[in-house]
């Protein structure tokens, strides 16, 4: 069986709150109950993806009572295959089971599968394509005029929300 690995939501998810926290003024947090309540996700399961952001250097964890998230790193400095690397760390997105070389009765050490070398190329490619988009990018494409006025509102939503 060939097994296809496919993007986790979480990726998605991360990039949007990694935006959120892009709408804070100097020195406020937003907690991260909050963000996973606006990002319609499980708090529990939000709280790992907020982890694994803190890991990767890419966002920060401030405790206490006043607490919350803030970016690390300027949204600039952050590409998509950052988040993505976060998330889902640095398994490839195919694995040949060996099927080819179980039909013609070979070794998986004879390089087999047809796939595999189409599969990695296709893989290169599209983490080149994360590599060269930043989360400021997208900010930026947030503000096409499809979306003016609800991103104000969400604009409030944070500055309701965020704790100094």
């Amino acid at each position: 069986m060939t097994l296809f690995m496919h993007m986790k939501t979480g990726v998605e998810q991360s990039v949007y709150a990694i935006l959120l926290l892009n709408m804070l003024p100097d020195k406020a947090v937003l907690p991260g109950e909050a963000i996973s309540q606006q990002l319609g996700v499980s708090a529990t399961y939000f709280q790992k993806l907020l982890r694994k952001l803190v890991s990767a250097d890419l966002i920060a964890s401030v405790p206490g009572i006043k607490g919350g998230f803030k970016l690390k790193k300027r949204i600039e400095e952050i590409r998509i295959y950052d988040v993505y690397l976060a998330i889902e760390g640095q398994q490839t997105l195919y694995s040949s089971s060996g099927i080819l070389c179980d039909m013609l009765e070979l070794r998986e050490e004879d390089r087999c599968c047809l796939l595999s070398d189409l599969m990695e190329e296709a893989e290169n490619a599209w983490k080149s394509v994360l590599k060269k988009k930043t989360v400021a990018d997208l900010a930026e494409e947030m503000k096409a005029e499809r979306f003016a006025g609800k991103l104000e509102s969400l604009k409030a939503w944070v500055q309701d929300t965020m704790v100094i």
